[in-house]
């Protein structure tokens, strides 16, 4: 008996912005101290205000913590709990990309615990994760790649020790994601692509994964089939309204996938490339994507999976990912960081096997 098991609790939510005041009701903290965690650019584009207004039948007060900045960092974040400690926050909403809800998903655990440097502690000196609770967490993504409002972890970096650390389980999971496509519209053409990637590479890297289900499976091969003509349609034209709707859909499906089977070994490449030369996280992961489904589909079965696989690669291989990374890190340094590009708890959960990472790190001629 192959026994497997599925587990989500987000809400999901598809309805415009204007539905926040209803659920955050709907928690039961409509009252008292609500923190806003989005980026500078949001408030720049009057959305932060927006939100306000929307609330201001509420009996709460905003406080609003708009500088989450991509990869968000260990010390910042702990900076930001001591500073937000006396404030006696009882709700918060993630307004943004993957970075903003990975922040916001780590302050909605480290405020209610009330130690000072509490991630420093539990992170960086190993001692554990100690959360006991959260806060209510509503996430409204408003890009298409991470999939972060319904995953169970939230990624921390410590750019001090070029590490990167996970908070995880399941208090870490949002209680409800706000889904609105019209969020995404005004998202530039580099940031759609990488987050783009991000989901695909989400959806690649749960399918090659010795913890898959039935659930999961499902969820991923959706995402791809969505994603591998909805992102090609939205680079080319930014405000086609269905193909921005096809990649939310493809992002939260990937998201899914992933809470259950974690990623694999393209995400272990890419932590070291980010990390040392600032490449945007969907890139870094997603560059060998093309090479691992040329290694992996020989040794999948699957003849729909394989079929759909392909069709993947070629929109990948059109995207000329190398190209791209390569305006980053060089050749040589990208085979420099191999030592650093495996990790067990990654690369363990990839079922390919006998493949050398300088086959899937190395740019190879596409055949036409």
């Amino acid at each position: 008996m192959n026994e497997w098991r599925y587990h989500n609790p987000v809400r999901l939510e598809a309805t415009a912005l204007e539905s926040l005041p209803k659920l955050m009701q709907t928690l039961g903290a409509a009252t008292g101290k609500w923190l806003l965690v989005t980026s500078a650019g949001m408030t720049l584009r009057g959305v932060t205000e927006r939100v306000k207004a929307l609330t201001s039948t509420l009996d709460i007060d905003w406080l609003v913590h708009d500088a989450v900045t991509p990869n968000p960092e260990l010390d910042d974040l702990d900076a930001v709990t001591a500073r937000l400690l006396p404030d006696n926050i009882v709700g918060v909403v993630a307004l943004g990309g993957g970075s903003v809800l990975d922040a916001a998903k780590v302050l909605a655990v480290t405020l209610p615990y009330a130690e000072l440097n509490s991630l420093k502690a539990s992170l960086r000196e190993g001692k554990g994760q100690q959360w006991q609770t959260k806060l209510p967490l509503i996430a409204i993504p408003t890009t298409s790649g991470t999939g972060a409002e319904v995953t169970p972890f939230a990624t921390v970096w410590d750019q001090t020790e070029h590490k990167k650390y996970s908070v995880t389980g399941t208090l870490v999971l949002p209680d409800i994601a706000l889904l609105d496509p019209t969020l995404t519209h005004s998202l530039p053409e580099t940031e759609t692509l990488n987050t783009g990637l991000d989901a695909i590479s989400h959806a690649c890297e749960s399918l090659w994964n010795v913890n898959k289900t039935p659930v999961s499976e499902a969820y991923a091969r959706l995402a791809l089939t969505l994603a591998k003509t909805a992102l090609p349609t939205v680079l080319a034209t930014p405000d086609d309204a269905a193909a921005r709707a096809a990649m939310q859909q493809a992002s939260v499906l990937a998201g899914l996938a992933i809470s259950q089977t974690r990623t694999a070994i393209a995400h272990a490449i890419s932590y070291p490339l980010t990390s040392h030369f600032d490449v945007p996280h969907g890139l870094a992961c997603s560059f060998t994507l093309s090479n691992i489904i040329t290694e992996f589909t020989p040794q999948c079965d699957d003849y729909d999976l394989v079929v759909l696989l392909g069709r993947v690669k070629t929109m990948l291989d059109d995207l000329d990912l190398f190209g791209k990374i390569y305006k980053y890190v060089n050749r040589e340094q990208i085979a420099a960081l191999k030592s650093e590009m495996v990790h067990s708890e990654r690369t363990g959960n990839s079922t390919l096997k006998l493949i050398k990472l300088e086959n899937l790190i190395e740019e190879k001629p596409l055949l036409r």
